[in-house]
C-alpha cells in the first residue's frame, strides 16, 4: 500500500498532518506533497519515506501562475508516484476538488477528502462534514474514512523525529516572535518587554526567529535575552524547543513545533483563525481576546487600529502563564 498525503500549506499545517500520516504509514508507504514551505516539517514526521515538494496556484501565497506546463508536470509526477490511495487534507476554508482533478488525471485509484462542494466523480470517499475540533484530529478522520487507523498506542497527538541536541544548556524559555501572517504576531514592543519581565522574574530567555528575522529577534531580545535569530535550522529549532521549560509564541508553525516535541506553549493568539482548531495541540495557556472584532476574519494584515486582540496582552500576564506552565509536559 502506498499512499499519498497532500497538505500543501506552511510548516505548521504540515506538522498537524502527523497523525493522519501515522496512520496511513501503519498500512504501508507514505508520501507527503507539500509546498516548499511545508518541506521542513514533513520531513521531521514519522512515517514519511518521500517527500514530494510543489507550490500550489490555488494555496500557496504569494500564488504562482497557473500554467500549462507545470499541470501537466505536477500530474507526471504523480503518475509517477503510483499511489493507491490519496488523502487531500485542506483547511475549512479550502477546496480538495482542484487537487483531485490532478490526481485523478494522475491515474490514482482511491482520492479522499472533506468536501463541502459536490465532487462528482473527483472524490471516492467524501466527508462531507466540518466538524469544530482541531485541525489535528480533523485530518485523522481523512484518513480513518480512508480505512487507516493509527498504530496500538499511538495517542494521536503530534510528534516529530528525534530532533539534535542544542548546543544551549537549560533551564530557559524561548520567545519565537515572529509569524508568516502579521495578524497573528503580537508587536515587537510588546515582545521585547515580554522577555524583560521574564528576566527579571529569573528565567533565561531565547529569541528564536528565521533568517529573514533577524532585526525583529535582535529588538526583542535587547538586553535581556539571548539572540537566535537566523542560528537555527528547523530541525534545530526543534531541539532547542523540546529542551525548553515553555515557550511564548503567536498562531505559527513553532507554536505546533513545540506541540509536537511535548513542550507547554503559551499561545499568544489571534482570533483571525478559531482557536477550536488551531490552537496549539497539547499543554497551552490561550492569552489573546478572542471576541474581538477580527474574529474569523482569516485577515492576513490586522484589519482593526492598534491590534487590540494581543497588545493588550501584557508582560506580566506571560510571565503569569510562564509560570503556570513550567513543569507541565506531555
Amino acid at each position: 500500500m502506498r499512499t499519498l498525503v497532500a497538505r500543501l500549506d506552511n510548516d505548521g499545517d504540515v506538522l498537524l498532518a502527523g497523525p493522519a500520516v501515522r496512520a496511513a504509514a501503519h498500512a504501508g508507504e507514505v508520501v507527503v506533497l507539500c509546498g516548499h514551505s511545508g518541506a521542513q516539517a514533513a520531513e521531521l514526521l514519522p512515517g514519511v519515506q518521500r517527500v514530494v515538494r510543489w507550490d500550489c496556484p490555488w494555496i500557496a501565497n504569494p500564488a504562482p501562475e497557473v500554467r500549462t506546463p507545470d499541470i501537466e508536470g505536477i500530474v507526471a509526477l504523480l503518475k509517477g508516484i503510483r499511489a493507491d490511495v490519496a488523502l487531500v487534507l485542506t483547511s475549512f476554508h479550502q477546496s480538495p476538488l482542484p487537487l483531485a482533478l490532478l490526481l485523478k488525471l494522475a491515474g490514482v485509484p482511491k482520492v479522499v477528502a472533506r468536501s463541502t462542494d459536490y465532487p462528482g466523480s473527483l472524490l471516492d470517499v467524501r466527508l462531507r462534514d466540518d466538524p469544530d475540533v482541531p485541525e489535528a484530529e480533523r485530518a485523522l478522520q481523512v484518513a480513518r474514512a480512508a480505512g487507516f487507523e493509527l498504530p496500538p498506542g499511538d495517542d494521536g497527538r503530534l510528534r516529530i523525529v528525534e530532533p539534535p541536541q542544542p548546543a544551549e544548556v537549560g533551564p530557559y524559555v524561548v520567545v519565537h516572535p515572529g509569524a508568516s501572517v502579521p495578524a497573528r504576531a503580537w508587536s515587537p514592543d510588546r515582545c521585547a518587554e515580554a522577555v524583560a519581565a521574564l528576566a527579571q522574574a529569573g528565567h533565561r530567555v531565547l529569541v528564536t526567529g528565521g533568517p529573514k528575522e533577524t532585526a525583529l529577534t535582535g529588538h526583542v531580545a535587547g538586553a535581556h535575552g539571548v539572540d537566535l535569530g537566523g542560528r537555527t535550522t528547523f530541525a534545530e529549532l526543534a531541539g532547542l524547543l523540546a529542551r525548553a521549560d515553555a515557550v511564548v509564541v503567536g498562531n505559527t508553525g513553532p507554536a505546533h513545533l513545540a506541540a509536537a516535541v511535548g513542550t507547554p506553549v503559551v499561545s499568544l493568539f489571534s482570533p483571525v483563525v478559531p482557536a477550536t482548531r488551531w490552537a496549539p495541540h497539547g499543554p497551552h495557556v490561550l492569552l489573546g481576546d478572542q471576541a474581538a472584532p477580527c474574529r474569523d476574519s482569516r485577515a492576513r494584515e490586522c484589519p482593526v487600529p492598534g491590534h487590540p486582540c494581543l497588545d493588550r496582552v501584557t508582560a506580566d500576564q506571560v510571565v503569569t502563564a510562564v509560570a503556570d506552565l513550567v513543569g507541565v509536559r506531555t
